[in-house]
């Protein structure tokens, strides 16, 4: 069965950070670029990086670009997602998901072909 499991997560205050883990169950993780979406309460899914199956190619939505970082170990079977100088609106319910491919349309990270995802960790921005 093809798993993503994440860890990390929690709560942190403004300017604060955390560390988000992605580790692959079932498959090789090599084999797919990972993505990360966020879901604020009162709004849709955001996506929000992306970092090819290669490590080579990074993507980041202009909200968090500057302040997060994507990372991979295809040996370790791991992707991370590094939140840096949170602001409040970075709270939310943050998941990540394989793709075949950074799908960046428009400016606009897609989730139209994710599949497996994560079952989502939970990000707290308070003081």
């Amino acid at each position: 069965q093809l798993q993503l499991l994440q860890s990390g997560g929690g709560s942190a205050p403004p300017g604060g950070s955390l560390t988000l883990s992605c580790e692959a169950s079932g498959f090789q993780i090599a084999s797919y670029a990972i993505a990360w979406f966020r879901r604020v309460p009162g709004k849709g899914r955001e996506g929000i990086s992306c970092i090819s199956s290669s490590g080579q190619y990074k993507y980041f939505a202009n909200s968090v670009k500057g302040r997060f970082v994507i990372s991979r170990d295809n040996a370790k079977n791991m992707a991370y997602l590094q939140l840096n100088n949170l602001k409040p609106e970075d709270a939310g319910t943050y998941y990540c998901g394989g793709d075949g491919a950074c799908t960046v349309t428009y400016g606009t990270l897609s989730d139209t072909g994710v599949d497996p995802w994560g079952k989502g960790t939970l990000v707290t921005v308070s003081s």
